[in-house]
């Protein structure tokens, strides 16, 4: 049996012995009526809990637009022009409407970057174009978990905010989207990190939202700042929006999270010896640390002491410092017990590949030096098969196996 993965912005193959298989764990196919940007203007046509946006906007109003950053899958070329349409009807003019990319903790963007992400005829619009900086945030309270509520300035400013996002399992925050355009994502670096240490938190899990620690300081957001309108979409497989929510901050997301479900969580009847998996290719593989939220899907589909074979590109490495540092000079148990004394932002994504190192081995197909996954407690391999085919021979040939290509986005539960 041949199977292909995505790697970068490519593919590549391996093949399987059919007695060892398992399943392919994929999205669940649904019946879409409308995709892509048909759909976001079905959306914004039928708010949910919401007037229509160009009824909440005034002639003359500073608009803030929060978008997603370069490491995630958000299609904001194809949203931001129906969203701007809408704000010129209502006589906004692009002179008063800024785009705010959210680093959150994340790399600043290249100019060609800006470009591709709000598509040309954005870009070369009279609309200003601008990354979030976590060093310019104006903090106007504390959650009730004692989490700082701080904002960038210009969203702070704004008159109006739009929150634009996709809506995807999240490891610790439960689901992607709403209100985490603006936490973390246009947060201080003292936010942020207040915010993530609450991820130890047993009710910080993918799938939860009600008790989960993490949202309630998302939510919470809003009680100090208003999130006056949003636009979330969920992608299958291809990148492709087959579901788009837009109004009230938290009926439409709640709306999107219930579709997510439907499509994105896959039963399993047993675990697997070995999984393979792709958290799903560019840009969810452009670090190890995007590429991490693939890998912490699959230990739910992989039995304890079996072996994870993580297909994750990483060519540009690491993608953070402290989660760097961590996991080259720290061992599992160090990252784990450092964590819980104290918690380091970025080098949260190392403890929580150490919990998982702590249940399964780790084979790494990517483009880091082999030397430099032997130091971070895994085994480089230059090919899925190469990997494959050691693990099969060090769990026996009667290992049953799993694949993920959509890792990223496929949260395996077991029946």
């Amino acid at each position: 049996m041949e199977f292909k993965l995505k790697y970068n912005v490519k593919e590549i193959s391996f093949r399987l012995a059919e007695e060892n298989y398992i399943s392919t764990l994929m999205p669940n196919e649904v019946s879409v009526d409308l995709i892509e940007e048909v759909e976001v203007r079905r959306a914004m046509q039928n708010p949910i809990g919401s007037k229509r946006l160009k009824d909440i906007v005034c002639p003359g109003d500073k608009i803030a637009i929060v978008t997603s950053d370069i490491s995630r899958p958000m299609p904001s070329y194809k949203v931001l022009p129906t969203v701007i349409e809408e704000l010129k009807s209502a006589g906004v003019e692009e002179k008063d409407i800024t785009v705010v990319l959210a680093l959150g903790i994340h790399r600043k963007h290249s100019e060609e970057e800006r470009r591709r992400l709000v598509g040309e005829e954005v870009y070369c619009s009279n609309i200003t174009i601008i990354d979030s900086d976590k060093e310019k945030c104006v903090r106007i309270g504390y959650c009730r978990n004692g989490t700082p509520v701080d904002i960038f300035e210009p969203v702070m400013n704004a008159d109006k905010r739009i929150a634009l996002g996709n809506i995807e399992f999240h490891y610790f925050a439960g689901y992607s989207g709403g209100n985490k355009a603006l936490m973390p994502g246009v947060s201080s670096y003292d936010a942020i990190q207040a915010n993530h240490m609450h991820m130890l938190d047993p009710n910080a899990i993918v799938g939860n939202l009600d008790t989960n620690p993490i949202r309630q300081d998302i939510e919470e957001i809003t009680d100090f700042i208003p999130i006056h309108f949003i636009v979330n979409v969920v992608l299958n497989d291809r990148k492709q929006i087959i579901k788009a929510v837009a109004g009230d901050h938290v009926k439409a997301h709640r709306e999107g999270c219930r579709f997510l479900d439907m499509v994105n969580k896959v039963s399993i009847k047993e675990k697997a010896d070995i999984v393979i998996l792709s958290p799903g290719g560019y840009p969810k593989d452009i670090n190890l640390y995007q590429a991490q939220k693939g890998l912490d899907n699959s230990k739910h589909a992989v039995k304890d002491g079996g072996i994870i074979i993580w297909c994750a590109s990483a060519a540009e490495g690491f993608g953070e410092s402290n989660f760097e540092k961590w996991m080259i000079e720290k061992s599992p148990n160090e990252m784990i017990e450092e964590l819980r004394r104290k918690f380091v932002l970025g080098a949260h994504k190392a403890a929580f590949i150490a919990m998982t190192l702590q249940k399964a081995q780790i084979y790494l197909v990517s483009e880091l030096d082999p030397e430099l996954v032997k130091k971070i407690n895994m085994t480089p391999f230059e090919s899925v098969q190469e990997a494959l085919d050691h693990a099969i021979d060090t769990l026996g040939s009667n290992s049953k196996v799993i694949i993920m290509p959509e890792a990223g986005s496929t949260l395996p539960v077991l029946e």
